[in-house]
């Protein structure tokens, strides 16, 4: 979820993720070191929709909206099988990731002046555990994860966090059907 320019998120920013507890046992300790949205206190997550709206502009009728709009899906099961990469990052890839995709889309279709990563990037459901590092420390991340998966979990919910200008803090939660 980190800025690609600076690494840093700024106050007020939001963002819609699937939060994923059963990841943390295997992930955990290599996102505190290796990624900035774990060490600003967002848990381990697939990202539905980052930068979201500004914080400003989430009210009571933004929640509604998106209560509605996560309601008219399914909650799902998901396993993590194994690790992908982006140019300095290692994620965790979910399968099926399609209902992540759908999920993405139906917010974007409703908001469509909040396009995942700003426009910059085709949104690709992941679960990142480290940004920002050479190919010989993804490796050695790798290689230490290979024994933890696959692993499977329940997405019951979306939740949007919002950042205070020092750390990630839950707003709310969104039930799927």
């Amino acid at each position: 979820m980190a800025d690609d320019e600076s690494g840093r998120f700024a106050a007020g920013q939001t963002a819609l993720v699937v939060p994923v507890p059963e990841a943390e046992p295997s992930v955990r300790s290599w996102r505190k070191r290796f990624d900035p949205a774990a060490q600003a206190g967002v848990p381990a997550h697939v990202t539905v929709v980052f930068p979201f709206l500004p914080a400003s502009l989430v009210g009571a009728a933004t929640c509604a909206a998106l209560d509605e709009i996560v309601g008219r899906h399914r909650s799902f099961d998901v396993r993590f099988e194994e690790c992908g990469r982006f140019p300095g990052v290692l994620y965790l890839a979910p399968v099926p990731d399609a209902p992540f995709r759908r999920l993405t889309q139906a917010v974007v279709e409703r908001w469509p002046e909040a396009p995942p990563y700003g426009g910059k990037y085709d949104p690709h459901p992941h679960l990142t555990v480290a940004q920002g590092q050479d190919e010989a420390v993804l490796d050695e991340i790798e290689v230490g994860l290979r024994p933890c998966l696959p692993f499977a979990a329940r997405v019951p919910t979306v939740d949007l966090v919002v950042h205070s200008g020092t750390e990630w803090q839950h707003r709310a939660s969104f039930a799927l059907r």
